[in-house]
């Protein structure tokens, strides 16, 4: 467990490393005593400083949703981090690669709450009941540590790696789709890049906004109508370089295009 002082000087390190685009050495590195609950704290220092600053939450994003990246990790539950509303990039506008260190995209199924979500109790039909649609969506990663060079404190601190997110058009009805067999696959410039099925998410993507609701309650967060939600990556994550033009195909769910200049 570290000292307040500590986790405000660490989020003060992750904060100008995403300013500068100077990447910082890991947090568990230099401080092997930093557990969870203090990498949550940090996280949120960084959140309440971006809202103070008028930036607006807009929704959340859940990480380390697969089995395989779980183990990966060292780890038997997901993790999470905020999206505020000046993270969100758009289809028809390309995003300068610049803006980032290390950025990647992952292909998941949005979900688009029109209620707000029970905490501690919150089951996956309490998910389904509140969520207005899906739609499908990249999300943009990012690490303020070098070279990715990760362990779960240092991806749960700075804000679980999320950079900025865009959604497709389409939305569609949970009464209208099986959440759990949603195919999609990723090309970069024309070439098939990753596939994979929306259960390699916990075997399913509510299971995740479940947990989520849960999770956060912890931390004083609920998960409120309007909110956008990402579950997970149904797709290994992918490299993104200047030119790259990405477009993520779901079945039954429409597609999702970003691209960067």
């Amino acid at each position: 467990m570290l000292s307040v002082s500590t986790r405000e000087e660490l989020a003060a390190d992750l904060a100008e490393a995403e300013r500068s685009r100077v990447p910082m050495t890991p947090l568990t590195a230099n401080h092997p005593d930093i557990d969870v609950v203090d990498a949550y704290e940090i996280q949120l220092i960084n959140i309440r400083q971006r809202i103070a600053e008028g930036a607006r939450v807009v929704g959340h994003k859940v990480g380390l949703s697969s089995e395989a990246m779980q183990k990966m990790m060292g780890v038997d539950e997901p993790d999470y981090g905020h999206l505020l509303a000046d993270m969100e990039v758009f289809e028809d506008q390309p995003v300068p690669a610049g803006r980032f260190l290390f950025p990647r995209v992952e292909v998941e199924v949005g979900f688009i709450l029109a209620d707000d979500l029970p905490g501690a109790g919150c089951t996956e039909d309490d998910v389904l009941a509140a969520t207005a649609a899906f739609a499908p969506a990249i999300e943009l990663i990012d690490t303020r540590i070098k070279d990715w060079k990760i362990a779960l404190c240092d991806t749960i601190a700075d804000n679980a790696s999320s950079a900025g997110y865009v959604l497709g058009k389409e939305r569609v009805s949970p009464k209208d789709v099986d959440i759990r067999g949603i195919d999609a696959v990723l090309t970069r410039n024309g070439d098939v890049v990753a596939e994979g099925r929306s259960d390699a998410v916990l075997g399913n993507p509510v299971t995740a906004v479940a947990w989520l609701a849960r999770k956060v309650e912890s931390f004083g967060v609920r998960l409120k109508a309007g909110d956008i939600v990402l579950p997970g990556s149904c797709t290994r994550a992918i490299d993104c370089h200047p030119g790259d033009e990405f477009v993520a195909d779901f079945a039954g769910l429409g597609s999702v295009r970003l691209s960067f200049e």
